[in-house]
């Protein structure tokens, strides 16, 4: 047989060795096609097509046409939806599906099963792939915790994101997911519960974050703040103690290198600190979020304790003063940095 024949039986990038023995490969020659041409094996019983690459869709699509009743769903699914987890599914991680049927016993290597009903409303195709509905894989998520994969699953579906170099609209509503979790299913209540700690505000999965370490430590700002400069123009904060003149600004993981960015950024940053709301301005990275939160949170802690909170409003004459911006650290993506007027 011509390894051409091969290609003739693949779906979708994956080739079933069970296919091919059917159509009258012998194993051995089988095998040695499939390792001479640089077929790509997937898992046990399928291949990747040579020249593709053996990303999540591909992993996805191999167990599917292994096990057709299984559905794509919590992180494998979120990540087809474009909604940001903090740990991105990929195809070398666990595979995550649901088996609506409950009549699969063996998951297999890097597969997790989740043995529940689904509607056919709640089964979507994307990529050729049957996965779950958005709202459904969202609240799979909420009622699976743990509570800040969830949380920032929650968010990024909640708002416009750009996702994998893709803008996307938002995906659903907090008054759709909350109907979503009235299914009597395992973890509905703890569901709900997280849901109401959600903010459909939020701009990233490290504002997230950074939301619930302050959550957690007792402190509650205003997220999403909108603010005027003095010259009307509308500035938002990720976070504001208004009371003492706090704001709190967390940046992503991608750092602005070029010249151009990096000025818009410090005139940004110039302007929120004419806003009279605003009389100290202190910036973290996602690397001070994510690895550092203790110390993030008692600098925080310190400048609350060292800002009265009578004043509402920084009066025109104020008399502090504007200061060099300070910056901790050596790099762009680890730094810590503060203003004050």
């Amino acid at each position: 047989m011509a390894g051409t024949e091969l290609r003739a039986l693949v779906q979708g990038g994956v080739l079933l060795t069970s296919i091919a023995l059917e159509a009258g490969w012998a194993p051995r020659t089988l095998t040695r096609r499939l390792r001479s041409e640089g077929w790509v094996r997937l898992r046990a019983g399928a291949w990747g097509e040579p020249g593709r690459r053996p990303d999540l869709p591909l992993h996805l699509r191999a167990v599917q046409l292994l096990k057709p009743g299984l559905v794509v769903s919590h992180r494998c699914a979120a990540a087809l939806w474009r909604i940001e987890t903090l740990t991105p599914a990929h195809g070398t991680h666990t595979l995550d599906f649901t088996d609506p049927g409950l009549t699969i016993r063996r998951e297999g290597t890097g597969v997790r099963v989740h043995r529940m009903p689904l509607a056919p409303s709640e089964i979507a195709v994307r990529w050729g792939l049957r996965l779950t509905h958005v709202n459904r894989t969202v609240a799979d998520l909420l009622r699976a915790g743990p509570r800040d994969d969830a949380l920032v699953a929650v968010e990024s579906a909640l708002t416009r994101r750009r996702v994998g170099h893709v803008r996307r609209a938002p995906l659903t509503t907090a008054a759709v997911l909350a109907a979503e979790l009235d299914a009597p299913l395992l973890g509905a209540s703890r569901g709900r519960g997280l849901l109401k700690l959600a903010d459909p505000g939020a701009g990233s999965p490290t504002e997230t974050i950074a939301r619930l370490r302050l959550h957690d430590a007792g402190l509650c700002p205003e997220s999403q703040v909108e603010l005027r400069t003095p010259d009307g123009r509308r500035r938002f904060l990720d976070f504001l103690f208004r009371a003492e003149g706090l704001a709190v600004e967390i940046e992503g993981y991608a750092y602005h290198g070029s010249r151009e960015a990096h000025r818009k950024d410090i005139d940004r940053f110039n302007q929120v600190l004419q806003c009279p709301e605003v009389r100290l301005l202190l910036r973290y990275t996602a690397t001070d979020v994510f690895q550092r939160p203790g110390r993030t949170i008692d600098e925080i802690r310190a400048a609350l304790g060292q800002l009265p909170t009578t004043v509402a409003h920084r009066p025109r004459n104020s008399p502090f003063t504007t200061f060099p911006l300070a910056l901790r650290g050596s790099s762009g993506t680890n730094s810590t940095s503060r203003g004050t007027l």
